[in-house]
């Protein structure tokens, strides 16, 4: 994928060569750049949705999106605490992490499988919605994470990770209750 190519390229001119530093070409905007990149980048799959192609998939998209990647989110980190040894709180992030199934990876999968439309139209629906779920997912387990370093429990980081998950929730009802 071209991702690669514009990664080498980036890695080559920055920290190996020095030739850029993004610090100082950018200043203060190098951050909130980013972060507008990776919104772009997280929503731009929206764009190819048409709600014609959902028909009477909903409920199927829903559950994917919802119990599925809870689903997957647990059992991918109880198979990497026990199989890669890594620590709970690590095998809790790195399930968030690879929880998402983006359209860069369904839409080859899609062009050489060439399932029915049907399921076609169910795995990029759900791989589209799944990208910024699963985003905010990581940052929320990482973030998490963080409060608690050098916490003793798993309990804790769970309820801290609760309680931001339920402020979002809470702000996230309040706003579209408003408008």
């Amino acid at each position: 994928p071209a991702i690669l190519f514009l990664l080498v390229i980036g890695i080559v001119a920055g920290p190996i060569s020095g030739w850029i530093d993004p610090d100082k070409l950018f200043g203060p905007l190098l951050f909130p750049g980013i972060s507008l990149a990776v919104a772009v980048i997280l929503f731009e799959g929206a764009l190819n949705l048409r709600l014609k192609e959902l028909g009477g998939l909903a409920s199927v998209i829903r559950r994917m999106v919802s119990l599925g990647t809870i689903s997957s989110w647990l059992i991918l980190a109880v198979a990497t605490h026990w199989i890669a040894d890594f620590s709970w709180s690590m095998a809790i992030l790195f399930g968030a992490v690879v929880v998402v199934s983006g359209p860069t990876v369904i839409g080859p999968v899609l062009r050489a499988a060439r399932p029915n439309v049907r399921i076609s139209n169910i795995l990029m629906w759900e791989s589209i919605l799944i990208d910024p779920i699963g985003a905010l997912l990581a940052v929320l387990v990482f973030e998490a994470i963080i409060a608690h370093h050098g916490s003793t429990g798993l309990n804790s980081a769970v309820e801290v990770f609760l309680k931001m998950l339920g402020a979002g929730v809470v702000l996230g009802f309040l706003v579209i209750s408003s408008g």
